[in-house]
């Protein structure tokens, strides 16, 4: 599998080592050429102006979008979920917007405010996960067809939407593997964490 990592910003190289770890071809993707024959993408945690922009000036927004809506799966990751709402109102930015959900960035405040807890997320199996928050978005809105994976203090954390899959906190800053393979499971269909053979 090749699964691209958006890096024009952010924990590129921690996602890269999550697929590395779990065989998986990782390639840093920064023109919409490298796009071409990718099994997957990943959007990292990072700042999601910074980022927003930086898809506008190397005409990446188009390509992505498209690839969304061709079903590609894609998973974004803090900066990476706010991108892939389809509304953020306090984000003066286009994002890609192919997700049915409303969120607000840097929602828990500012890097001093970030934290770690840990959460239960049915969909990995048994055993917690630990989520590490930094300057996190919150999902305000989301919508019948959002199906929510965890959440925290009553509010998801964890989304998806088909093939796309978004989380508010970093889990490729941990050494837990399980939703980089949860990733990877809808890319190929495989249906082993509901078997629960993980």
């Amino acid at each position: 599998m090749k699964i691209g990592v958006l890096a024009l910003q952010g924990a590129v190289a921690e996602h890269i080592a999550m697929l590395s770890a779990l065989n998986a071809e990782a390639i840093a993707v920064r023109l919409p050429s490298e796009l071409d024959g990718l099994d997957a993408l990943i959007i990292p945690g990072g700042e999601s102006t910074t980022i927003s922009k930086l898809l506008t000036e190397y005409n990446l927004l188009e390509p992505i979008r498209r690839l969304a809506k061709m079903g590609s799966p894609i998973f974004g990751t803090c900066a990476g979920l706010v991108l892939l709402a389809k509304k953020a109102p306090n984000l003066n930015l286009e994002t890609i917007g192919v997700m049915d959900i409303e969120v607000k960035r840097n929602a828990y405040g500012r890097q001093v405010d970030s934290f770690e807890t840990d959460l239960k997320v049915p969909a990995l199996g048994n055993g917690s996960f630990r989520g590490i928050f930094i300057r996190a978005p919150i999902i305000e809105k989301a919508n019948s067809d959002i199906e929510v994976l965890c959440q925290l203090n009553n509010r998801p954390v964890a989304v998806r939407q088909g093939k796309l899959l978004a989380c508010a906190f970093h889990p490729e800053l941990t050494d837990d593997l399980r939703f980089h393979r949860y990733f990877l499971d809808l890319i190929t269909g495989d249906k082993s964490f509901a078997k629960g053979n993980h």
